[in-house]
């Protein structure tokens, strides 16, 4: 016990509970259906995936030219050189990746603010390296205030849901992306895998489906070890 008049040092760890996972999972799940509400979150994991594209690239010694968004959350990286198989296999499995990642940030108190502002100013620096159009700039405009705006809460509990939630959100998009790619022909990153690998389109779609669900696996056995 803490000395009168002395407070005890909040835990630099913030891990959620089985249940409070399971509701910040279903939670997650209905934003991304809510029409609407839903965009910004679409438009966010549309940006992981083509900032993956963009890392694969410049990784395999290739260089980017510039990023395109759209409204309904597809998006184009342009870019040449590189590896044309890391670069297309990138996109969905570097978004799920991505959430994987914030998750494990907003698991540890200290590093929530941190996480926020390098996040938002990601995106500003995409927007200054990589943005050409309008529409693509004003997107990123407001994805960099989805993550900074939340820094004026300062030490707030709602900081630590909001950024797990969103990370949820990014996992959950990138598990579903990929699945339209299943009514398409000759369209997409996975056709292009196919041809460029001799691999069927429904493999990588299937590839990048499990890799997603493992990501959200692997949250969850991170709030399962830390119940024990």
């Amino acid at each position: 016990m803490a000395p009168l008049g002395q407070l005890p040092a909040p835990s630099a760890i913030s891990i959620p509970s089985r249940g409070q996972f399971i509701v910040e999972l279903l939670l997650a799940l209905v934003l991304t259906r809510i029409p609407y509400i839903s965009v910004p979150f679409k438009w966010l994991e549309s940006y992981f995936h083509e900032i993956s594209h963009g890392l694969a690239t410049l990784i395999t010694g290739g260089v980017v030219s510039h990023i395109q968004l759209f409204p309904n959350g597809a998006g184009l990286c342009f870019s040449q050189g590189g590896w044309p198989v890391v670069i297309g296999f990138a996109g969905y499995f570097g978004a799920a990746l991505w959430g994987l990642l914030i998750f494990n940030l907003a698991t540890w108190r200290q590093w929530i603010r941190l996480s926020f502002a390098v996040l938002g100013l990601a995106v500003l620096l995409t927007m200054l390296l990589w943005g050409r159009d309008l529409l693509t700039l004003g997107i990123l405009s407001l994805l960099a205030l989805l993550f900074l705006l939340p820094l004026k809460l300062s030490h707030s509990p709602i900081l630590t849901l909001s950024l797990r939630v969103m990370a949820l959100m990014v996992m959950l998009n990138a598990l579903a992306s990929p699945t339209v790619l299943f009514g398409l022909t000759g369209l997409g990153d996975a056709a292009m895998l196919a041809q460029l690998t001799w691999l069927p389109a429904v493999f990588w779609v299937t590839l990048w489906v499990l890799t997603s669900l493992l990501m959200l696996w692997l949250c969850w056995r991170r709030i399962d070890d830390a119940a024990k």
